[in-house]
This record gives C-alpha cells, sequence and structure tokens, in this order.
C-alpha cells in the first residue's frame, strides 16, 4: 500500500509541477459571478488547484492526501509554491496545512508572502492572532498594500492596533514615511474610541 501510495504522489508531483508547461501562465478568467479571490490567479493555479482535489478525490486516506499536498508545496519551485499557497483555502480541510502556510510567511521572497497574504482567505479564516498579526507587520515592512489582505477589518485587534502604532512611532522617530495605509491595522482602535 505504501509503494501504490508513493507513486501515486510521484504522479501527483509530475501533474503538477507541469501544469505551466502544459497550462500556461495567462490570467485565469472566469465567468462574471466568480470569486474575486481568484482574480489574480493564472491557468496553471486554478489547475493545479483542481489536480489537488481530484487527487483528494482519489486518495486512500486523509492522511495519504496531506502528505502527496504537502509535497507538491515543500518540492515545488517558487511559482508552483505560489499556487499551492493561493489554492490551500480551497483544499478540504484546509486548517490542517497551517503550519506550512504560517511558516511561508516567514519568506524573503515577495511573491511567495503575497501568495498567503494577499487576495487570499486563508489566513483570516484560519491564523491564529499572533501569526495573523505578525503577517499584517510584515506587509507594512515590506510595503504590501493591506487593502489586500483580506479580513483585516474582521481581524483587527487590540494587539495588532498596537504593534502598528508603535511601528509608526518608529517610522516618525526615524524621519521616515509612515505607510498610508497603516490606519487599516488600527482600526479596533479606531473601532474601540467609537463604540465607548
Amino acid at each position: 500500500m505504501h509503494d501504490a501510495s508513493h507513486g501515486s504522489q510521484n504522479q501527483l508531483l509530475v501533474v503538477y509541477t507541469g501544469a505551466s508547461q502544459h497550462l500556461g501562465r495567462a490570467p485565469l478568467a472566469l465567468s462574471d459571478g466568480g470569486p474575486d479571490v481568484v482574480d489574480h490567479w493564472t491557468v496553471e493555479d486554478g489547475g493545479r488547484l483542481l489536480f489537488l482535489l481530484v487527487r483528494h478525490e482519489a486518495s486512500p486516506s486523509p492522511a495519504a492526501f496531506i502528505d502527496a499536498a504537502s509535497s507538491c508545496y515543500q518540492q515545488g519551485d517558487a511559482r508552483e509554491q505560489q499556487s499551492w499557497l493561493r489554492a490551500v483555502a480551497f483544499l478540504p480541510d484546509p486548517a490542517r496545512f497551517l503550519p506550512l502556510v504560517v511558516d511561508a510567511c516567514r519568506t524573503n521572497i515577495l511573491p511567495l508572502f503575497e501568495s498567503v497574504a494577499c487576495e487570499n482567505p486563508y489566513p483570516a479564516r484560519h491564523f491564529p492572532e499572533r501569526n495573523f498579526n505578525q503577517m499584517v507587520l510584515k506587509a507594512l515592512f515590506t510595503g504590501v498594500a493591506l487593502a489586500r489582505i483580506l479580513g483585516l477589518p474582521e481581524r483587527a485587534n487590540p494587539e495588532l492596533a498596537r504593534m502598528a502604532s508603535d511601528y509608526a512611532d518608529e517610522r516618525r522617530a526615524a524621519g521616515r514615511s509612515i505607510p498610508v495605509d497603516i490606519a487599516l491595522a488600527m482600526a479596533d482602535r479606531a473601532r474601540t474610541r467609537t463604540d465607548t
């Protein structure tokens, strides 16, 4: 059983990594009414998600699927990892991939970070508060527009507001500009003032 599962996993890797060659990198164009989160996807991103969903249906067990899907991320190149991170929110029981997605936020590769943080529902739905806050702060550090972080207004919290305020104070003290959208990270502080 292990050999068959391993062989199937290798087949998935071959198909997954070959997506750009066979499907191309054109923007994914859905008919009207498609989900907005895929507006920044390519055809290869959509194809890779479909490959993973088909693999899920054919998997002999949840553990076999987790291993196969995780391998696609861990063994993929940067573009393949970006596709995986965009798609993970749409996989069955996506919370089981939380450690991989949180770890991806630690990258120094901006497009990889953006594939988690931007136009992706996964962090708002699954990240613990601490990890979500760290992701938002990293977006500020790297110049990623906070408006691209889905669910930020709903996930705003006092600790995030404090962290963003401290960051703004540090920038101000150093004579540096403050990101124009930093107020989005301080929404909880503003909401608290209007509620009292």
